[in-house]
């Protein structure tokens, strides 16, 4: 009965804390986190580009600005008209000073699609969240977007 009370009284103290790290200055962008410094996604616009074998979107310019060295970025997201489960993650191709995600209409073509990199998300507190890539990531372009929008926030890692 000591051990239930116990178990009570932390999960009690747990959920009672306030999260106290740093906090996004923009809602529905992501940003990097490192330490206690917050660097924001590049947000931008993805143009449709339709091709012979399926649709290619594409992004201006061949590099983001926010660039991490982490494999396994961790982002703070504060979500106000973004849930945070409609986020998805692509790595990006560079292709003639453009960044790019693929995806084929051919079924037989479709395991060359672009995938989607999964993320958790874990509650930080009202509306704040952490993201985090569930496998590390390769050197490169990458790119959050939130399901069937052509916004992106990208980001590179080196």
């Amino acid at each position: 009965m000591r051990i239930i009370v116990l178990c009570l009284f932390l999960a009690g103290l747990a959920a009672g804390q306030k999260y106290k790290g740093p906090r996004p200055e923009k809602p529905d962008v992501p940003y990097l986190l490192h330490a206690q410094n917050l660097i924001a996604t590049d947000a931008a616009e993805a143009r449709e580009d339709k091709r012979k074998e399926g649709k290619a979107y594409v992004t201006s310019g061949a590099s983001a600005k926010a660039k991490t060295p982490l494999a396994e970025p961790i982002f703070l997201f504060e979500s106000k008209s973004i849930p945070p489960e409609k986020l998805t993650l692509y790595k990006l191709d560079v292709k003639n000073g453009a960044r790019e995600v693929f995806f084929f209409d051919n079924p037989k073509k479709r395991k060359d699609s672009a995938k989607a990199i999964r993320l958790s998300a874990q509650k930080l507190d009202t509306g704040l969240y952490r993201l985090e890539p569930t496998e590390p990531l390769d050197n490169g372009e990458y790119a959050l977007t939130p399901e069937g929008e052509n916004t992106v926030f990208t980001f590179t890692i080196f």
